[in-house]
């Protein structure tokens, strides 16, 4: 509890688009965070009517996240809010790392790329157009991998799921 109150402090001061931490108590076991409108990526890509573009949109905000020093350790289309507007927020940052080392960041790809497979497999190309915008977002910073670096580390990451699945 104590790192994501941590990572959305962070975030906050970034104006990363994530919930905003507003109360703690450590002893107490609690966390309160502001409210964001919309609904899971999950069900509105499973929609109708799915929009395709907010894969892209999500490739940047990845990287942009990554750029900051922060993995998410649980990058799925549940956590990742979808606005009226179109914006994207993500949330439940539970399972996060500040200066996450490559390997960090390649899986939160992995994660996000066995989710579109399983849950959106018939977006062809989801998590291609993820990577495309992800490369697009680049941003170095010192100490956080280019996202070459990143994407490619994501590709060992994957073929080794591959071998032993």
């Amino acid at each position: 509890m104590s790192v994501e109150a941590k990572v959305l402090d962070k975030l906050s001061a970034m104006a990363f688009p994530s919930p905003s931490l507003l109360n703690l108590d450590h002893e107490g076991g609690w966390i309160v965070l502001s409210k964001i409108d919309g609904e899971p990526l999950h069900d509105q890509l499973k929609s109708e009517s799915p929009d395709i573009g907010s894969l892209r949109s999500l490739g940047q905000i990845i990287r942009r996240l990554h750029s900051i020093g922060i993995s998410h350790g649980d990058l799925t289309t549940h956590n990742v809010l979808y606005s009226q507007d179109g914006s994207l927020h993500l949330i439940d940052f539970g399972l996060s790392r500040q200066t996450p080392e490559l390997e960090h960041l390649g899986l939160d790809l992995q994660i996000l790329n066995e989710c579109l497979t399983a849950t959106h497999s018939k977006l062809e190309g989801a998590m291609g157009m993820v990577i495309e915008s992800y490369i697009g977002a680049d941003k170095t910073y010192k100490g956080i991998p280019k996202s070459s670096d990143v994407i490619e580390r994501f590709h060992k990451i994957a073929s080794r799921v591959r071998y032993h699945g």
